[in-house]
């Protein structure tokens, strides 16, 4: 099959030919329709995770299934199928309760193993993992579920517990940005939406953010200032979908007294471990939440929203790439400007 790969940390990707892979016992073959570019596969590509290598990454899919590895009992060939990018091991005690984003065991396509930038990946824990597609949803707005959509979902539904008429401040309008943006509003909340990128906040905008804040180098906005004047003294809760100790600090300085903070954004190290506010956190009593993706046992609620059309991620991609695109994309990926998510068709 084709698949985009590396042999190195920070080496250029390119499109291969490499054995298909076999199902593993518990587990399938899913033939890939669509698969997301997200920063977090650039955070591989750059060495802030542990890879084997060589590596194909990819972690947000969806597909058919080609092939179902011994001891699967819900799937067969042929299913149409998506997949959280946090796979659990089914086993666990964390699995067993259905949070199997937090699974010690677990596996991750695109960082654990090989992922779905290519024409086929291998899954394990079927029974525990994948999510059926309704009819209605198609491939490429179920492939962007997998990471950014998904973890916006349960950063605000079920961590922030964000409710009708609240405050949020949203950092960062790329694909989990943008996803939270739609969320939020579908929840009732006001939203104000923070970014570097004029085109990211239009997008945001007609998304239907209250607010939009331009921040970076050519900019001489205070975000947390603005924000709190904004809102009367500051956001009842806040994302960082970035990862950067700028956008985290931002986040946090821009809440109200007991407001609460989801990091969705990874912080990768530099110069040692990112600083973070903990005086303000600590003075002002804020809750500081992570948000580690959704469990496919969470997934049928947000899934009805999506059948009813109260939630439509299909439009939050900017546009659609083929594999080669993708090899040569990836290494610029932190610094490109995107007002959207990015999909890959490995058929192109």
């Amino acid at each position: 099959m084709r698949a985009v790969i590396f042999d190195s940390i920070r080496s250029q990707p390119a499109v291969r030919e490499v054995p298909e892979p076999a199902a593993p016992d518990g587990g399938v073959v899913v033939r890939v329709k669509a698969t997301g570019m997200c920063r977090s596969d650039w955070h591989a590509w750059a060495g802030h995770d542990e890879i084997t290598l060589p590596h194909v990454p990819g972690h947000e899919l969806a597909g058919v299934i080609s092939a179902v590895g011994a001891g699967v009992t819900r799937w067969t060939v042929g299913d149409r199928v998506t997949v959280p990018f946090v796979c659990g091991c089914g086993r666990c005690s964390w699995c067993r309760d259905g949070r199997a984003q937090v699974c010690p065991d677990q596996q991750q396509p695109g960082f654990t193993h090989w992922g779905s930038f290519a024409e086929s990946v291998a899954l394990h824990a079927a029974d525990t993992n994948l999510v059926a597609l309704p009819p209605t949803v198609d491939f490429a707005a179920a492939a962007a579920l997998g990471c950014r959509f998904a973890t916006a979902y349960r950063a605000l539904a079920g961590r922030a517990r964000l409710q009708p008429g609240e405050w949020l401040t949203v950092l960062g309008a790329g694909g989990v940005g943008l996803s939270t943006v739609m969320i939020a509003k579908s929840l009732g909340a006001r939203v104000i939406a923070v970014d570097r990128n004029p085109a990211a906040l239009s997008a945001a905008a007609a998304l239907g953010a209250d607010h939009t804040l331009l921040s970076g180098a050519v900019s001489l906005i205070d975000v947390p200032a603005a924000v709190h004047e904004l809102t009367g003294g500051g956001s009842h809760a806040s994302v960082d979908a970035v990862g950067s100790e700028q956008t985290c600090a931002d986040a946090i300085l821009s809440l109200r007294r007991q407001g609460r903070h989801v990091q969705i954004g990874l912080l990768p190290p530099v110069d040692g471990h990112p600083r973070v506010p903990m005086a303000r956190v600590i003075g002002w009593e804020l809750d500081v939440l992570g948000s580690h993706g959704m469990a496919a046992a969470d997934y049928p609620e947000m899934m009805t929203l999506i059948e009813q059309g109260r939630l439509q991620p299909q439009h939050l991609i900017e546009r659609t790439i083929g594999l080669a695109e993708a090899a040569a994309l990836l290494p610029t990926f932190d610094t490109v400007p995107v007002a959207g998510m990015t999909m890959i068709d490995p058929s192109r």
